[in-house]
């Protein structure tokens, strides 16, 4: 009935799930099995039967009120336990930055390494997400790990988590954030302490080896590009990667420059600088959010685009 499992949190909360759930359909077999029953045992027979005249009963009025007033106040602790359990952040956790943006998501590490929309954590380290958004109302979830909190502008909310199995999890946006919503999507993989320790000094570990056209397209589908920038000529928030590779671009200054490796590189790291004419300056910086070697392999996609 649920997702799996994938934090310490998971299995508390779906014991209290489903204890109100199998409780909902106990009370709710008791109460339309009696309506199905009265309603044959007591109908009416003819038109002379009158009905029995019948003020109270004082043991079935106090049954049907302490028995549920015991169940809510069992209830009440069981979830507040659950509650303070979810939202009290232990000391020892590690604390990660989150930006979300549309329509892509912006993690930054205590040592300042930044990734966008893949996290790596370790397993068994407890992470708290100090979470802001850019522009409006987002919602971090994750299903397996039960968390799930909205993303605030102007202020910061926070959510913790403690993985217990190394695999991907699946990150979504949960309120509708403008067109790109649907898209607004992010993995969060779970690594063994190598492997992370790995991450770090590397980089993601499927990175190492892949050929620098492929990884420029990983780049643009996983890192938010294909929102704004289009591969059939068509018209986005951005300009048309195709057949850009040689193009002279005009400004918005008046200057132009040929769309070379140094001016992809450029736009990438510093995209405010040169606006091409008739567009916004809505494109994220990337600095820090991507290694050489992605860029590199940007410049190669793009080059690929003909």
């Amino acid at each position: 009935m649920l997702p799996r499992q994938g934090s310490t949190i998971a299995g508390p909360m779906d014991d209290l799930y489903m204890f109100i759930f199998w409780l909902s359909v106990v009370f709710f077999i008791i109460i339309a099995g009696q309506v199905v029953w009265f309603g044959m045992k007591y109908r009416r027979r003819g038109p002379g039967e009158k009905t029995p005249h019948i003020t109270h009963h004082l043991n079935l009025e106090l049954a049907w009120s302490i028995i549920p007033l015991l169940l809510c106040i069992v209830l009440f602790f069981w979830g507040f336990d659950g509650y303070m359990k979810a939202t009290v952040v232990p000391g020892d956790a590690m604390e990660i930055q989150v930006r979300a943006k549309r329509w892509q998501w912006e993690f930054e590490y205590p040592d300042g390494i930044r990734a966008l929309n893949d996290l790596y954590i370790p397993v068994n380290k407890k992470i708290r997400m100090v979470m802001i958004s850019d522009d409006v109302l987002h919602s971090f979830w994750v299903p397996e790990f039960r968390v799930k909190m909205d993303v605030l502008p102007n202020r910061y909310t926070d959510v913790w988590f403690e993985s217990t199995i190394p695999g991907t999890y699946n990150l979504t946006c949960t309120e509708y954030c403008g067109k790109g919503h649907s898209t607004m999507r992010g993995s969060i993989k779970v690594l063994t302490p190598v492997e992370y320790e790995d991450f770090v000094k590397e980089g993601p570990p499927e990175l190492k080896n892949m050929p620098l056209r492929e990884l420029g397209e990983l780049v643009y589908k996983s890192r938010g590009c294909e929102s704004c920038h289009s591969l059939d000529g068509s018209r986005r928030d951005g300009p048309s990667w195709k057949g850009i590779f040689g193009k002279t671009e005009k400004f918005t200054d008046g200057t132009s420059a040929v769309v070379d490796e140094n001016y992809i590189r450029e736009s990438l790291m510093n995209p405010h600088s040169k606006i091409v004419a008739t567009y916004e300056a809505v494109m994220p910086v990337y600095k820090g959010l991507l290694r050489d070697r992605e860029v590199l392999g940007v410049i190669e996609y793009i080059k690929s685009l003909k």
